[in-house]
């Protein structure tokens, strides 16, 4: 039975193209959904609306049916999870639905599936750039070329590489707390988007669920769907584009052409007609997933940029979008997890004739430091690599912060951690 049933069926096309892939992805949604309705019904008792002993009736069931969600048991046989938790609840599952609508049920529930996965993927986070701090301090004196174009640019080494990273993932994690903020706001008791003559207490229902404050504005609280999607999936778009272009770079290491970084055997994949191929295709498909997660937030922003105020079905589209990208870059998060701590690098690059000209800017400081004013060192130095004669036998020094022999990874450390800080998650 739908919950809006009105005594009339409906078109069994129309039926089906409206639940769409509800069903479905509602099953994401149901711990949450059956959390919401708890702290909803604890409200409705204390303002008077539901009474003592319907709530304490309820309560136990609801809490069967979360437990059943988080263990996967639960399953929906109606038109979605609302239903389905009022359907279950037998006659007193009539009343737990005062004072909402199913529009600020689902704003609730997505929010409450953001702030769990939000924390989740923080966490992987903060593994990640351990690591990559960890591994940068390691290899912090091994000689990598760096490059320009593409083409042999300067001295660089494994460490300064791995620390560009790390570093790139404190900008990442202030986006994650502005989506954690942005996130963070109560729609429930909004409605469907005008509040409700139901006396609700809205700060109660707010503090029971955990959040830091609420949606004043009921029309706003409709209004931000799609709008706090779209700034989560812009947060996680940023984490996808450090670790796409890492996944790129290790591509591009792992190739015969470079031979800067070698994964172990079990990290590769073969040819299904060359044998001698070892595919890095977990970095490859690091990639593409990466690549394809930074376009969500125009896809959500495509769906709801025009819509004038007030809700729309369009927003149930959101789901489709939205839902599947944590799964998504978590997943690229723990696959690095995996590879990163075992990826080899190269040892004896500063040995190979190839990378003698990333030297160049080398030999023009010294000739600087012996008086030699810099536009005439740089032509002096230009002119010996196009006369084949350029050689540096000097020593490579890197002094100032930010540097290969001054990595500066404390402070990068104490800027991740003052970022991870503002989160505050509850214990």
């Amino acid at each position: 039975m739908k919950i809006w049933d009105k005594g009339f069926d409906n078109n069994a096309a129309v039926d089906a193209f409206t639940v769409g892939r509800d069903r479905e992805l509602d099953l994401l949604l149901a711990p949450y959904d059956i959390e919401g309705t708890m702290a909803h019904i604890t409200m409705l008792s204390e303002v008077g609306l539901l009474p003592k002993e319907d709530l304490e009736a309820l309560l136990p069931e609801l809490e069967k049916l979360r437990q059943e969600a988080l263990e996967g048991r639960f399953v929906i046989h109606g038109e979605d999870v609302h239903s389905e938790v009022e359907e279950r609840l037998g006659p007193l599952g009539k009343k737990v639905h005062t004072g909402r609508s199913r529009n600020d049920q689902v704003a609730l529930d997505i929010k409450l599936f953001t702030r769990a996965r939000l924390r989740a993927t923080v966490g992987k986070v903060s593994e990640l750039f351990d690591i990559l701090v960890k591994r940068a301090d390691e290899l912090k004196d091994v000689f990598m070329p760096g490059y320009t174009h593409l083409q042999v640019a300067m001295p660089s080494s494994f460490g300064l590489w791995l620390g560009a990273y790390a570093e790139c993932l404190c900008d990442d994690l202030l986006l994650l707390h502005a989506a954690w903020e942005i996130n963070g706001r109560n729609p429930l008791g909004s409605a469907a988007g005008y509040g409700s003559s139901a006396p609700l207490d809205r700060y109660r229902t707010t503090q029971l669920l955990g959040f830091p404050s609420l949606a004043v504005n009921s029309v706003y609280a409709q209004m931000a769907r799609g709008r706090c999607e779209r700034t989560v999936a812009y947060a996680y778009a940023s984490v996808a584009e450090t670790l796409g272009r890492f996944a790129t770079d290790c591509c591009l290491f792992a190739s015969q052409n470079f031979g800067f970084v070698h994964l172990p055997d079990d990290f590769t994949t073969g040819s299904s007609i060359m044998p001698q191929k070892k595919n890095p295709d977990v970095f490859e498909l690091v990639r593409a997933h990466c690549n394809r997660l930074q376009g969500i937030p125009g896809e959500i922003k495509l769906v709801t940029g025009n819509l004038p105020s007030g809700y729309f079905r369009d927003m149930q589209v959101l789901k489709e979008i939205y839902l599947p990208l944590f799964d998504e870059l978590d997943a690229c998060l723990d696959i690095l997890l995996l590879a990163l701590p075992r990826l080899e690098v190269a040892r004896d690059l500063a040995l190979n004739p190839l990378y003698g000209q990333a030297f160049c800017v080398e030999e023009v400081n010294r000739q600087v430091a012996e008086g030699v004013p810099f536009r005439d060192a740089y032509r002096n130095v230009g002119k010996a690599v196009q006369e084949g004669s350029f050689r540096f036998d000097g020593e490579l020094v890197r002094t100032h912060i930010g540097s290969s022999g001054n990595l500066g990874l404390d402070l990068v450390r104490e800027r991740f951690q003052k970022a991870l800080s503002l989160f505050a998650f509850e214990k």
